[in-house]
């Protein structure tokens, strides 16, 4: 059996995945954002380390509506700050792969407004504030 969810066929090219798995395109498209950001942004960002983990971790006395979309935690004593994007939240508000481009590009657009403490239609002009609905 093959087919687009299994295996390569014998006439794709090699090292080449018949498609891409959620995690692999999650990142492509946080990549595609930070690289644009970082090079807007590159001097008032300073060092700022982005990445990807799969769910946030609650404390079981939460009582919040929400499953936090991301994780802002500024650098000290030498560390960078820390923004951390959770796929599994913004997948799952998320039905197409424009939605999800649009979600993640908003939810870092907000992050990295929090952090430069600039508005965030001026950190990114794509940002649209009605994406999270």
């Amino acid at each position: 059996m093959r087919g687009p969810g299994l295996r390569p066929g014998p006439l794709s090219p090699r090292g080449v995945p018949a498609a891409r798995s959620p995690k692999a395109t999650f990142d492509g498209i946080v990549l595609t954002v930070v690289r644009d950001l970082e090079a807007r942004w590159h001097a008032e960002l300073g060092l700022v380390e982005f990445a990807v983990e799969e769910t946030p971790i609650v404390p079981d006395d939460w009582d919040a509506d929400t499953v936090p979309l991301a994780s802002l935690v500024r650098g000290s004593d030498g560390r960078p700050t820390r923004l951390v994007l959770f796929r599994r939240p913004i997948e799952l508000r998320s039905q197409t792969r424009g939605d999800l481009s649009a979600m993640v590009l908003t939810v870092l657009v907000e992050q990295v407004s929090e952090l430069l403490g600039r508005p965030p239609e001026e950190v990114d002009p794509r940002y649209d504030p009605d994406t999270d609905d």
